[in-house]
């Protein structure tokens, strides 16, 4: 199952994609409730109708229910007003605007952490970035005018799907929802100048994430997906997260020890080496740039690089 937010009238709405369609989660979800219990109006008022509702309170079987009746229609040719093709559905970011800061990882992959001329951690090294940062697949990036050293960063990022602290390894993955796509965006002359990594890496537009959130049914192994950075149609980052040097597993572990974790929190869990800093010269980001952040079985997030608006 793979979940997506698009903008309809009234605002943001949550779809389910299946093929080439975005499938409106609400009004199918609704009437799927009335075939099976005839209680229309009890069902329709427990609909989520945003990803972070579905995430605390939907159910696989109700999602199950949306994607076999939403298949249906399209098969029967009755499915206008409840599925929208996704060349023409306008996806916003998963999780428009999360409740807290987003948690990240860093120097999570042994070669980025040397190409940034630091050594490999021995324990996670976590930051935040604040949820203004957020923005979604093909939304501009500002290039803004206190950076000059603008830099990518491709992420599997997870969706917390349950509350824990002091969750063990081994149990540490039942407490994933999902997983998307977050492109780290980075000020690296920020981040010397203030001697640490928040203000740089939490300007306004600094998280791209999406396009979808993947249900962790379909991710059997986060430890083995491809990740991919494209600028303007090259190739810069391309790797894979079995190389981490701590597993999903490992981090929501560590996260959470004596520290809470809700549904709808996001980890974004490092990158691995190709950044623009780690280039001779380094290879910065410039208005106009396209940069795509692909990952096996989730998708890309493409987003273009624009000057501040004046």
């Amino acid at each position: 199952m793979r979940f997506v937010m698009m903008d309809a009238r009234g605002g943001p709405q949550l779809g389910m994609l299946d093929g080439d369609h975005v499938l409106a989660f609400a009004p199918l979800a609704t009437l799927a409730s009335r075939a099976a219990r005839g209680k229309a109006r009890r069902a329709a008022a427990e609909i989520p109708d945003d990803l972070l509702s579905f995430v605390e309170r939907g159910s696989l079987a109700q999602a199950k229910a949306v994607l076999a009746l939403g298949r249906g229609l399209l098969a029967t040719g009755k499915a206008r007003g409840v599925a929208v093709p996704v060349s023409k559905a306008r996806l916003v970011a998963p999780i428009p605007r999360p409740r807290k800061n987003i948690f990240c990882m860093g120097r999570n992959y042994a070669e980025h952490a040397k190409e940034s001329g630091s050594n490999v951690p021995t324990v996670p090294v976590f930051f935040t970035k604040p949820p203004t940062c957020v923005v979604g697949p093909e939304a501009p990036v500002t290039h803004h005018a206190v950076t000059q050293a603008l830099d990518y960063e491709v992420e599997l990022a997870v969706v917390i799907g349950r509350r824990g602290r002091d969750i063990p390894v081994e149990r540490a993955l039942d407490y994933v929802f999902g997983y998307t796509i977050m492109n780290d965006v980075t000020a690296r002359d920020l981040q010397r100048r203030h001697e640490q990594w928040f203000k740089g890496k939490s300007l306004d537009t600094f998280a791209p994430m999406g396009p979808a959130v993947v249900h962790r049914s379909l991710v059997p192994n986060p430890q083995n997906l491809r990740l991919r950075t494209r600028v303007n149609g090259e190739v810069r980052q391309d790797a894979s997260t079995s190389s981490m040097v701590f597993t999903v597993a490992q981090l929501i572990s560590a996260l959470s020890a004596g520290m809470t974790i809700e549904p709808g929190d996001l980890l974004a869990t490092g990158t691995p080496e190709g950044v623009g800093m780690g280039r001779t010269p380094p290879l910065w980001l410039k208005p106009g740039d396209v940069v795509e952040a692909e990952i096996d079985g989730i998708g890309t997030l493409r987003n273009r690089i624009v000057a501040p608006s004046r």
